[in-house]
């Protein structure tokens, strides 16, 4: 199925994770791909490992960087010869304590989760075409549901879901569609130090984990190609949430609604590792007495 042939798509974060899925994705169903990433190396192994009828070139490029999105951009219309769709998935996570947090965390968080989204947005949408142009953004579960210790990166991601939304209104003149993807627990790479508390309790996130686990990017990228193809031409400014139904499964401490606790004692057992966006999250013994926490969202 090449539902891309001859497509030109332009794409942020192709180094690894979700934005390598979508890259390989998109090219094995016919799309000319411009892949951006800081990694030189990780866009090497993306490229390498295409298959399919597409292709995809690369460029270094850091997404906090005016001057290097506007560049990117430019060269990307050049060496695909115009643009039809921005995958926007470039991203950084923190998990950092409320008490821990930092003037620097919320600034590099927001300039990279936020502000790059939009500045490739601004210099791309000039580019697109009226009637069938595409804008994929990547948010997070975590900008609706909340989730301790990660206020800046679920603010970050909540600006990222907004601004999509509000995108989607004021460009709906030119047909050009704009479609947030929301995605839960991933098991990908995603870059930044995990700062937890020595008393966290683990099990919080084990109650409130879906079912099926965490996602593979490949399942991410496959809701991206969705939302880009002509197979979602009458979807815009609505939430795509990936989250193996998390919002909707898990409705009490003690997992899904109506499913007995998995323990005696009325809760989960502690799992050994727990993927929170990807990061293993350290071992805490079961005897330490944990710090509560409510249950509002997942991780």
């Amino acid at each position: 199925m090449n539902r891309f042939e001859g497509t030109k798509v332009l794409l942020t974060g192709g180094g690894s994770g979700i934005g390598r899925a979508t890259a390989l994705r998109l090219a094995a169903e016919g799309a000319a791909l411009f892949a951006v990433d800081l990694s030189g190396e990780g866009l090497a192994e993306t490229a390498a490992a295409a298959s399919g009828p597409g292709r995809i070139a690369t460029r270094v490029a850091d997404v906090a960087d005016e001057a290097a999105v506007v560049a990117a951009v430019r060269a990307a219309a050049d060496e695909l010869g115009g643009l039809d769709v921005l995958v926007n998935v470039a991203g950084i996570h923190r998990t950092t304590p409320i008490d821990r947090l930092t003037v620097a965390d919320l600034h590099h968080l927001f300039t990279v989760n936020a502000v790059g989204t939009a500045l490739f947005c601004r210099e791309a949408l000039p580019l697109l075409p009226d009637r069938t142009g595409v804008v994929v953004n990547v948010a997070s579960s975590a900008a609706a549901h909340g989730n301790p210790y990660m206020t800046a990166y679920a603010a970050s991601k909540g600006a990222v879901l907004g601004f999509s939304l509000s995108l989607a209104a004021e460009v709906a003149h030119r047909g050009i569609r704009v479609v947030p993807v929301s995605p839960g627990s991933v098991a990908t790479p995603l870059a930044g130090p995990h700062v937890l508390p020595p008393d966290l309790d683990v099990s919080y996130y084990g109650r409130i984990r879906s079912p099926f686990g965490a996602a593979e990017p490949e399942q991410i990228a496959g809701v991206i190609a969705f939302a880009a193809s002509r197979d979602a031409g009458y979807l815009t400014g609505a939430e795509l949430r990936v989250d193996g139904g998390v919002a909707h499964l898990t409705r009490s401490p003690w997992g899904p609604s109506g499913r007995r606790p998995l323990s005696g004692t009325g809760s989960c057992p502690l799992p050994e590792r727990i993927l929170v966006f990807g990061a293993a999250a350290p071992t805490v013994s079961q005897s330490r007495a944990p710090r509560p926490l409510t249950p509002y969202g997942e991780p």
